[in-house]
Order: C-alpha cells, then sequence, then structure tokens
C-alpha cells in the first residue's frame, strides 16, 4: 500500500483526484504521506466517491481529525449518474475484477472516472494482470477497447505490481493500467445517466451475483475504533425493470 500510494502521489502530482470507489484507503494514504511530509509531492484535491457510507464517513472523520484540508468523501453508487461537480484531472479505481462478465464491471467504474474527468485527462486503473490465467488477458483487452472507444490510449502500464491475498485466487497478481485522453480529440459528452441495462450488470461481482445494494450504511456508534456486527444496514437497489 506504501508503494501504491506513492506511485499515485507522484502520478497525481498538483492535480484534483477522483477515487471511484476506494475500499482499500489508498486515497487517505496519499494524502496522509504528503501532508506528514513523507513525500513533497501529491494531488491538490482528493475526492472519495464510495456505496459504502463507512467507508466515506471515515475519510471524514480523518480527514478531520489530521486537518487534510485537500481530502473529501461522497455518498455514490457507480449505477447512478455521476453527481454534477466540478471537473477532476484524473480518477483512480480498483473495482471488481470482471472475471465472470469479460471485464464490464471494470468498465462501468472507469465510465464513471472518464465521466468525472469530463473526457479530458489520466485515470489509473487496478486491474488483474496475471500470465498464468486467460480472464485476466480478455478483461485488460475488454478495458483498453472501451478506454480506446472513448479517445483514451494505454499511456502507461506497470505490470504484476500487487498481489492481493484473495480468498479464491491468493495469487493473483494486478498491474496498474494507465490512460490518458487523446489531446486534441473530439469525443461526443453525453450526460451521465443512471445504468439500468441488466446485461451489463450481470455477474458484476462474480458468477450469479449482480448488485442488490445501492448503499451500505454506517449505523451510528459512540466507539468507532471496534468493529461490530451491528455497524452497517443495506440500502438495495430497486429492482430493474
Amino acid at each position: 500500500m506504501v508503494l501504491q500510494s506513492e506511485i499515485v502521489s507522484n502520478w497525481a502530482d498538483g492535480k484534483r483526484l477522483a477515487f471511484v470507489g476506494d475500499g482499500d484507503a489508498i486515497s487517505v494514504c496519499v494524502a496522509y504521506l504528503k501532508h506528514r511530509g513523507i513525500v513533497d509531492y501529491g494531488p491538490s484535491k482528493i475526492t472519495v466517491f464510495d456505496f459504502d457510507e463507512r467507508v466515506v464517513k471515515a475519510v471524514k472523520r480523518f480527514a478531520d481529525k489530521e486537518r487534510l484540508e485537500n481530502l473529501d468523501a461522497q455518498l455514490y453508487n457507480c449505477l447512478d449518474s455521476f453527481p454534477d461537480t466540478s471537473k477532476f484531472d484524473c480518477f483512480y479505481t480498483n473495482p471488481p475484477w470482471g472475471a465472470s462478465n469479460n471485464g464490464e464491471s471494470v468498465n462501468i467504474f472507469v465510465q464513471r472516472g472518464i465521466e468525472a474527468v469530463a473526457y479530458e485527462g489520466d485515470g489509473m486503473i487496478v486491474i488483474a494482470d496475471d500470465d498464468e490465467l486467460a480472464w485476466p488477458k480478455q478483461v485488460l483487452a475488454s478495458v483498453q477497447k472501451y478506454a480506446s472507444e472513448r479517445n483514451f490510449f494505454v499511456s502507461r502500464m506497470m505490470p504484476k505490481l500487487h498481489q492481493y491475498h484473495l480468498d479464491d485466487n491468493p495469487e493473483l497478481l494486478s498491474c496498474n493500467l494507465v490512460v490518458t485522453s487523446v489531446p486534441g480529440a473530439e469525443v461526443p459528452i453525453f450526460p451521465s445517466e443512471a445504468i439500468t441495462d441488466v446485461t451489463r450488470l450481470e455477474n458484476f461481482y462474480g458468477r450469479s451475483n449482480s448488485p442488490r445494494v445501492r448503499y451500505v450504511r454506517e449505523r451510528k456508534r459512540v466507539d468507532y475504533g471496534r468493529a461490530h456486527d451491528d455497524e452497517y444496514e443495506y440500502e438495495l437497489l430497486e429492482k430493474m425493470p
């Protein structure tokens, strides 16, 4: 995480950075490294968009405690239209890896990232990259094709950089895939809309595991230093037509 945070800090130095989801808390690490003077570079603004209210409020509490004025978070589900906020310069996402839907779940997060930068900027995507398996290559091809159709090209790739120790695949490797908008390209910018196409949502979180939860809500507690089984509850999505 320290290595990844330093990479992101350098890559997004002086820029407005949107995190489309951040279960790994890289946003907090990036902001904290610069604030403490461990590195002398980093984004000028960081906003986390996540559907887990526990993540959002934890980021806000940490930013308040450490006086990190450039760090903020907003409750958001990537299936909803992207909020009308100020334009970002770059986006970062570590999405569901799309092993069971040919990368469509990755593409949805990338779509929101591209909307966050208004089709002009850079994005860093954490994505599976493993020579021992076929599906990571298929997903990489799908995501690169999706980005290319929106006039983004692969400007950098850091192969096999991470190992996540997932329960179902403890040896799986991943990379940083960096995409950049083509300078001067005319890209039709469509208004951000909610995603309701059920074919895009099939196997979103794995085989036979489509989205059901709109938000993970935090239950108010006095002691936030310890985890309890009753610290959260689900707010479900409405059924698709």
